[in-house]
């Protein structure tokens, strides 16, 4: 049996506010934590709810001891926010406790979790509230190691990046980008997915894990919709702002991963690894802007109608076979409804000029220098007519050089003049 002086040793020196109150409120004792936390002291016989400061935010605190003492109330426990007299503010789990023999008296034991919401709060916001979550309420989410899952793995990447980080300044830069995140992270949201990391100006994002999911296909193609719509109103904010206008590119793919925390016991991340992967990048670096492409793997997983624009194949590396992917305009009723260019509206006269340009491979820009003739534009000078000194293959990158700069281009077709391009980063005239 625990003595008086023991427990009075053990109430002074834990960290929790610990109080004893009287059948009408009185503090009859109060440990150094509660003194300091209701700037009190034990021998001034104030009334508990009269400790609490009376400003705005702390009606839920001062509610909650009158009602428990008025009502006798035998047990009752809340998390409440108290408001100190300076301003701070602290999240308080507080319990509360009816003891009755020769007098009534309460017991009350106040834990200060502000430091603790402020990591909860952290570590949604440096990770995911999805991985969060699996962190904090899972006994997988404290253990390193993964598990094989079938999930959807969606890419997005904004093209032009490269010549936008140039243009802008730091600050600019990371105005630019947070603005894009928020709205691209609202859909992500809205659709169950997890973000497992920002690449730069990309986004790497899975559907069905931590937490199953089981229209995950589904629902990261309605998500990627939503992207693609919501990058009409970033640009109407960049516009206002004086900045560019932005083009994203979405790849999405469904198929076996291996999902779970990697690292050390120090250090760890939520990963997804697997060729499911290394497929969804490779889609998604085949896209130009305003673009949504799904394999085949996702097709068949999705029951609703899909609004499909053309269909394809590429082969990824290390595969001894090509994959199917089809370009996504809308499922059911929802549509991209970013006005992109179906039809190329050419321009009357263009003057044919002399051009440089180089070949990229795996993103990277090769050594040779090849050279051209741009033979005609589109009217919003998005697309051109390249003839090129070789032959180029569909989906390929290229750098076109003037000695103003260098501009991105993919290669989307071939006509009977030359092959047809589509720029990829900030539009800029190329010359010789």
């Amino acid at each position: 049996m625990i003595s008086p002086e023991q427990a009075q040793y053990f109430f002074t020196n834990t960290e929790d506010s610990v109080c004893v109150i009287s059948a009408s409120g009185e503090v009859l004792y109060a440990n150094p934590s509660a003194e300091k936390l209701f700037e009190i002291s034990s021998d001034k016989n104030i009334k508990i709810w009269k400790a609490v400061p009376f400003i705005e935010g702390n009606d839920d605190l001062i509610q909650l001891f009158i009602d428990s003492v008025t009502n006798k109330v035998a047990s009752h426990e809340a998390i409440v926010d108290y408001y100190g007299n300076e301003g701070e503010v602290h999240n308080l789990h507080v319990r509360m406790t009816c003891y009755e023999n020769e007098e009534t008296v309460y017991l009350v034991v106040i834990t200060n979790l502000t430091q603790l919401f402020k990591v909860n709060s952290a570590l949604v916001r440096y990770t995911s509230p999805e991985i969060a979550d699996y962190a904090l309420t899972t006994a997988e989410g404290q253990k390193s190691g993964g598990m094989s899952k079938n999930v959807t793995i969606m890419m997005s990447d904004l093209r032009g990046f490269t010549t936008l980080s140039a243009k802008l300044g730091a600050e600019e830069l990371i105005k630019v980008l947070n603005h894009y995140f928020e709205a691209m992270v609202a859909a992500i949201q809205k659709y169950n997915g997890t973000v497992i990391e920002f690449l730069g100006d990309g986004i790497f994002v899975i559907f069905g894990a931590p937490k199953d999911l089981p229209d995950h296909p589904l629902m990261a193609v309605k998500c990627g919709i939503e992207m693609q719509r919501a990058m009409k109103a970033v640009n109407e904010w960049n516009k206002e702002k004086g900045y560019p206008e932005l083009e994203m590119g979405i790849g999405i793919n469904t198929g076996n991963v291996v999902v779970g925390n990697i690292g050390s016991e120090k250090k760890m991340k939520y990963g997804c690894m697997g060729s499911a992967v290394n497929i969804t990048g490779r889609l998604e670096s085949l896209t130009i802007g305003g673009q949504l492409f799904i394999t085949e793997n996702t097709r068949k997983m999705i029951k609703d109608e899909l609004l499909i624009k053309s269909e394809s194949s590429f082969l990824p590396k290390g595969s001894p076979e090509e994959l199917k992917y089809y370009e996504i305009e809308g499922i059911g009723d929802l549509t991209l409804g970013n006005e992109q260019d179906n039809d190329i509206i050419w321009q009357e006269k263009s003057d044919i000029s002399e051009c440089r340009f180089y070949v990229l491979e795996d993103k990277k820009v090769q050594v040779i220098k090849h050279s051209g003739k741009i033979l005609k534009k589109s009217q919003n000078e998005k697309f051109a007519v390249l003839l090129p000194d070789i032959g180029l293959k569909e989906k390929q990158n290229i750098m076109l050089c003037n000695d103003d700069g260098s501009i991105y281009a993919k290669v989307i077709g071939k006509t009977e003049e030359g092959f047809i391009i589509c720029f990829t980063s900030i539009r800029q005239k190329i010359s010789g």
